[in-house]
């Protein structure tokens, strides 16, 4: 938290206790408190105990008038008068660390959850930074001079580390898109789970709910305590410690990934996949690719080879990203037709806030993917279900995205100006390898011979989209 400070990633703590209902409790919580203060000082910080209640029990006074909204709103709320203590402790250079109390209705400090209190604070902050109304931005004036308090991170720091994942045999989900993966992560929790990750879910919601009143690009990382260097880089790079994305193989096997990893979570993007071209809203598509890529689309062609052509199209949000995949007729008669990845599209506004990895994540789940029980994402796809196909695309030699399709893709050959990437088909390649055992795979395999050549073949003679 220190080293945090020092890179001017300044923290509003707030210390919770296992220890709840037993007599003495606000005592131990205090006494806590006072021991994260005097660590802090120790290791040359300067830190400010704010012992007295900054939040109010119930929801905040007109909530009830607000349309129901997809998450959890928090037990407590706070008015920016309220978050003068510490306002004045940040002014003052020194870290903040609260204990979990809050004022009732009868203006007394009683303990409660400090997911209640982060809550609060989330929502808090933020308002208090926007200055929803001329009261409220002479209250911030009052107090705040040129602090600004806008909560950008959220920190959950405890003894379990991340979310488990199904999908990694309970090791912690990498980067999570709460818009899309939230129900579905709490459908998908073992319960043999809870002995050792009790509190998982439970900030999983924190997360949500502080997220929804957070700047869209801001991340919440949940974390062990072991792990304060993951952290630290979390939150420097507001990336996870490995990229969703990558080939599945190369995560179950990267020694990066331990019991301890953490777990970047994000506001994100639903996802969803169409299928049919009549369903593509044509001017919002038009604006990413061109937006993305920099160049006129050609819309007649483009469209109608879409209606010839088209196998899914999968959508982030409301077109800020998208990933259309085609299927282009083979050489021979009568042989399947090749999965090929058109158009992979992300805003610039959204390239660094976890789309592109959402959207790859969910193509691999509609393609070579399928098949897999980690490939049951609710995307409103095939939910896992089907046969995957080796995925094709090209692009120019000189692209400089090119570095991270290497990384994601099986193989690339080099082709004058293009460059030809695929992804095997995942399950394919488990049950070739599943059926020779211990014999291994060969370089190239029968079902291999030729294949290169007619991707090649194909993918060299699709016309471009552009005028």
């Amino acid at each position: 938290m220190v080293y945090l400070e020092k890179l001017g990633l300044v923290s509003v703590i707030v210390v919770e206790h296992d220890q709840r209902g037993e007599e003495g409790e606000r005592s131990v919580v205090i006494e806590e408190t006072m021991r994260v203060v005097s660590a802090l000082e120790a290791q040359g910080a300067k830190a400010r105990p704010v012992l007295g209640a900054v939040v109010r029990l119930g929801p905040k006074p007109g909530d009830d008038e607000v349309p129901q909204q997809d998450f959890v709103p928090p037990e407590a709320h706070a008015f920016p008068s309220d978050l003068v203590p510490i306002c004045s402790s940040l002014r003052a250079g020194e870290i903040p660390v609260l204990p979990p109390f809050a004022l009732d209705s009868f203006c007394r400090s009683v303990r409660v959850d400090a997911n209640d209190v982060l809550g609060a604070l989330a929502r808090g902050m933020a308002e208090a930074s926007t200055t929803l109304d001329e009261q409220n931005q002479q209250q911030c004036k009052d107090y705040s001079e040129d602090i600004n308090i806008t909560p950008l991170r959220l920190m959950i720091i405890n003894k379990e580390g991340g979310v488990p994942s199904y999908a990694r045999s309970g090791y912690p989900h990498l980067l999570v898109n709460l818009s899309a993966e939230h129900d579905f992560i709490h459908d998908t929790f073992d319960p043999s789970w809870k002995k050792d990750h009790p509190s998982a879910l439970a900030n999983l919601n924190l997360a949500r709910t502080c997220l929804a009143y957070m700047p869209s690009t801001s991340s919440a990382v949940m974390v062990s305590h072991r792990s304060p260097s993951s952290l630290i880089a979390n939150l420097i790079t507001n990336k996870p410690a490995v990229s969703s994305s990558l080939p599945h193989a190369l995560l179950q096997n990267n020694r990066k990934l331990t019991p301890d990893s953490p777990t970047l979570i994000r506001r994100g993007l639903p996802i969803q996949v169409l299928r049919k071209s009549s369903d593509i809203d044509r001017v919002k598509l038009k604006y990413l690719l061109e937006t993305s890529f920099r160049r006129e689309l050609n819309e007649d062609a483009f469209y109608a080879r879409l209606e010839r052509d088209l196998d899914f199209v999968i959508i982030a949000g409301d077109y800020v990203g998208a990933a259309i995949v085609t299927n282009e007729p083979a050489g021979p008669s009568g042989a399947p037709p090749i999965s090929y990845l058109d158009k992979f599209a992300v805003l610039p506004s959204h390239q660094g806030d976890g789309t592109v990895d959402f959207l790859w994540v969910a193509l691999h789940d509609e393609s070579y993917g399928l098949g897999h029980p980690f490939s049951i994402n609710p995307n409103g796809g095939k939910e896992g279900k089907g046969e995957g196909a080796d995925l094709v695309w090209r692009s120019r030699a000189d692209n400089p995205i090119n570095k991270w399709y290497f990384e994601r893709s099986t193989g690339h050959i080099r082709m004058g100006q293009w460059v030809l990437f695929w992804c095997d088909a995942e399950k394919r390649l488990k049950t070739e390898q599943a059926r020779r055992g211990n014999a291994g795979i060969s370089y190239v395999e029968d079902w291999e011979a030729e294949r290169l050549t007619q991707w090649a073949d194909v993918v060299t003679k699709i016309p471009s989209a552009w005028k």
